[in-house]
This record gives C-alpha cells, structure tokens and sequence, in this order.
C-alpha cells in the first residue's frame, strides 16, 4: 500500500513552534518515503474552535513550504461516517449509552475508595456496562476489552498500556452531542488511507485506545512515529493552552530550522525554502527508519 500520512491539527489558535515541530515531521516522513501528505482539520470540538484559526493554519503551512497533496477536509463535515461507525460498534456490543456525569464518574470512584491522582485520566468504572438502570443516555461509550495492549512506535521504541485500567470505556459521543476525538480520528484516518501517523509525543498515550477502535471496526492500523515536544521556560509542553506564541513567519527558513532541530535533523544553511526542505528529506532519511 502507497505511503500516506496526514497533519490533523485542531483549529484552536494558529500554530506555535510545538505544533510546527509535529507538521514538519510528518511532511518530512512523507517525502521521504515517496508518499502523500494530507492536512486534516480537526475541528470535531467546536466549542474549542477559533473562528478563521483553521484558515491561519493553512497559510501558516503555506508559508512553510508545507503544501497538501489533495485538499484538506474538516472534520465538522463528516458527522454521517462518525455515526456509521458508533452505528456499527452499537450492533456489534462494543458499543453502549451511558448515563453518567462527570461528578457521577468521581462519586463512584470515591465509593470504590479510588483517588485520582492530580492530572490523571478521570478512569470511568463501568457504571453503564449492565444497562441505564432507569436513567437517561447521556453519551455513548466503548466497551473496552480486558488485558495490555502492544505496540512500536518508530521513535519511542515498545509501547504497552492497558486502556481498561488506565482510562476505563472510552466516549464515542459526548453529552454535548459532538463526536469524540478518538472516534473521529480512527474513522477518518481508515477513511483517507493513511497508512503512516507522525504525530507529537504527548499523543502518544491516544494510541492503545485508537488501535482497539480500529480492531472492532476492522480497520488496519497505521504505523506510529512520536515526535519531540517543544518546551516552555518552565518545562511543561509548549501548548496554546499555556499561552504559546503563534509563529513568526517573517523568516520562515529559521522557523524550519528551530523545528528541524528539535527533530534532531542536521541541516546545512539554505539559501532558499526549497532547497532547506530538501536538505531536510534527506536528514530524515537517514535518522528514521520505516
């Protein structure tokens, strides 16, 4: 199957260097392999979303000299195969409602004599498994199955989580109606082909639950590469969410730079974007194997 690998960023600011580092590494990977690079909006959060980011976004790769090998496509526009998929899950019993609340879920786990630790997944206990018990649907959830999920992740080498312990029956469709990132992303990745997801790190805890998603829906898995994160002067990941500053773009050439280092790539000055990102397919070539 011919390579193909996407950049999925969420609209909800324009890119900072974090989010340039995950971009230039898939693009990267791509090229290297002789493949397709897709851009995929993931706008499936809208209350999260900024108004005109997803368009910043796309000028901001463009400036880059990171251009899509087909249009992009948003994820606002694909509820119909979200639902086709939870349809699917439903009839095959991996799927099922569930009534709880986020304070239900914490009520619980306190019963159960559980504490969640600070920044810890909230791990749903399975309250909905056997039924609703008279209460309303809320959300929709996986049933996840038992034991430790295995995986290699290009960079980071053998990976293991077991995703009953560590984050219970993941959310298919929020309370709120919206589609989950997990669905949505397993959904669209089978959808588009892709074959390769070069991502960052911080994702990289995603992976086991997305690779059971696939399982039951019989999609195939891709092939895994986290990348380095970018971090701030305090040493937490460099995020919109901890007030990242969108790129600068007066010099695109030392924004790559910066970025190529991150990944590690050793690349000679450039007297052009072009010739920059083509030293760069290079360096990655011969750092990362396939």
């Amino acid at each position: 199957m011919r390579y193909r690998g996407r950049f999925a960023p969420s609209p909800t600011g324009p890119l900072h260097a974090g989010s340039l580092v995950a971009a230039l590494g898939s693009w990267l990977d791509a090229r290297a392999h002789g493949g397709q690079w897709l851009v995929r909006i993931e706008d499936v959060d809208q209350p999260r979303c900024v108004p005109g980011a997803d368009h910043e976004i796309l000028r901001q790769l463009a400036a880059c000299g990171l251009l899509p090998d087909a249009p992009p496509v948003w994820q606002s526009q694909r509820d119909a195969l979200y639902q086709s998929a939870l349809d699917a899950l439903v009839a095959a019993g991996d799927g099922y409602p569930c009534s709880c609340s986020r304070k239900d879920i914490e009520e619980a786990l306190r019963a159960l004599g559980l504490e969640r630790p600070r920044h810890a997944e909230l791990v749903y206990p399975g309250t909905c498994r056997s039924g609703l018990h008279g209460r309303a649907a809320r959300a929709w959830r996986f049933r996840v199955p038992p034991g430790v999920v295995h995986w290699q992740d290009r960079r980071l080498g053998a990976q293991a989580q077991d995703v009953a312990e560590a984050v219970g029956d993941v959310v298919l469709k929020r309370a709120d109606g919206l589609f989950a990132y997990q669905l949505a992303v397993v959904v669209d990745d089978a959808a588009q082909g892709i074959t390769h997801i070069v991502r960052g790190a911080d994702l990289s805890d995603n992976t086991a639950r997305q690779l059971l998603l696939q399982c039951a829906l019989g999609f195939p898995a891709p092939a895994y590469l986290h990348t380095p994160l970018v971090l701030s002067a305090d040493g937490e990941k460099l995020s919109k969410q901890n007030g990242a500053a969108a790129l600068e773009l007066d010099d695109p050439l030392a924004v790559l730079a910066a970025a190529g280092q991150t990944l590690g790539l050793r690349v000679p000055s450039a007297a052009s974007l072009a010739d920059w990102l083509s030293q760069a397919v290079q360096a990655w070539s011969g750092t990362i194997e396939a």
